[in-house]
């Protein structure tokens, strides 16, 4: 080192300069793997070496992953394994010849917090030997792989208590008449969710109608989840009175208003009445239902909008229109059309411009809709229903009652 105490000082701002750039390169995801991955390159480049992570290898004995550097200036394997249980309770590195006779420079220390011990750096060089500089350079980057290797694990394990949950509350909707032919879809927003605030319903009615429903609850993820499954436990236990769609509405406002926890939500009911060949709604503010005619052809049914629900304000209606069953009809909630930047007409009138073969099948129609209006690419959740008249099943249905 420079005598001069100016150039000595320098040296060593440099050299912790380095230092820190080569710490920031470990932890950049919260992937385990490539932290280790991260872990071995920079060790490997800081000691103008190899480095390698080791672990226990059961009856095949003890073998190094994820390597940085030439292997083959590792210490065997076995020595460093022996070196890495000897030295793991004292959490201290140094130097040591390996177990194949060359006086080869090597370093064990382990990768460890204070509860958990998760694998062992070994690095290994033709020469000079370690020096005390090298062990405490060691020391940082396997305590700060240490760290974000902890935090990696707990959030695998808090996303798989929450993907579990979300599974226990993602519920199927209930079965419809027979008299009805229904698809439901579902397609959370972004990859780790299982299920967020969108949902679909069926409930079956008297003289063979059923009611179909779809919401929206504000929010993604967990919390929005939790609040759906309480809307369509609401739901289910308004819906078996048998009330028109705009008193549904009004009653589910009222119970989820005095909830001040609760978040808001838009709704859509349909009721729909095979029998008589019409369809009765009523919305929530919510996006109206689709209706593909026997041509293929795409429309919108007009339906007075209230309030989101949770607010209290009530004031919801009711409009009733022709179903028959060369008609599909879809709802939908607004994942399925919106796109960031983009008006909301501009997105409804996508939708009606999509056009669809007359014998499609509910199945077919979404299939050919969340295609259309690229769904893989849509940046909320989508819950879409199409349900279509059997027109054999209606008389039979109404004879039943």
């Amino acid at each position: 080192m420079p005598g001069d105490p100016s150039a000595r000082d320098a040296f060593i701002v440099s050299r912790l300069i380095a230092l820190r750039t080569a710490l920031s390169g470990i932890g950049t995801t919260l992937d385990e793997i490539t932290t280790w991955a991260e872990l071995t390159r920079v060790a490997a480049s800081q000691m103008h070496g190899a480095a390698a992570v080791l672990r226990p290898g059961g009856e095949a004995g003890p073998r190094y992953e994820v390597v940085g550097g030439d292997p083959a200036l590792l210490p065997d394997a076995r020595w460093a394994a022996a070196m890495a249980q000897e030295r793991a309770g004292r959490r201290e590195g140094g130097s040591a010849p390996s177990s194949s006779g060359r006086n080869r420079p090597a370093l064990c220390l382990p990768v460890a917090t204070r509860r958990d011990v998760y694998g062992t750096l070994v690095c290994g060089r033709d020469e000079p030997q370690f020096t005390r500089w090298d062990v405490e350079v060691c020391a940082l980057l396997v305590e700060r792989a240490a760290s974000h290797i902890r935090q990696a694990r707990e959030h695998a394990r808090v996303s798989g208590l929450v993907t579990k949950l979300q599974s226990v509350l993602r519920v199927e909707p209930g079965r419809p008449h027979p008299n009805l032919d229904i698809a439901v879809r579902y397609l959370p927003a972004g990859q780790s969710a299982v299920v967020g605030g969108d949902w679909c319903e069926t409930v079956r009615l008297h003289f063979g109608r059923t009611l179909l429903v779809v919401g929206d609850v504000m929010g993604h993820g967990l919390e929005a989840a939790v609040d759906m499954t309480a809307y369509r436990s609401a739901l289910r236990s308004i819906a078996s009175a048998d009330l028109p769609p705009h008193r549904v509405l009004r009653q589910l406002d009222d119970i989820v208003s005095g909830e001040p926890d609760r978040r808001p939500a838009t709704c859509l009911i349909a009721r729909v009445d095979p029998v008589r060949e019409q369809v009765v709604v009523a919305s929530a503010g919510h996006l109206p239902p689709a209706v593909i005619d026997t041509e293929g052809r795409t429309s919108l049914l007009s339906v007075p909008v209230g309030p989101p629900l949770g607010t209290g304000l009530g004031g919801y209606q009711s409009r009733t229109h022709r179903l028959d069953p060369s008609q599909t009809l879809v709802l939908f909630t607004d994942g399925l059309v919106e796109r960031r930047h983009e008006d909301i007409d501009q997105s409804l009138r996508r939708l009606t411009e999509l056009t669809f073969a007359s014998a499609t099948e509910p199945e077919q129609v979404l299939d050919t809709m969340l295609t259309g209006l690229d769904s893989d690419h849509a940046e909320d959740d989508i819950a879409v229903l199409a349900a279509r008249v059997r027109a054999r099943a209606a008389d039979a249905e109404a004879a039943q009652y």
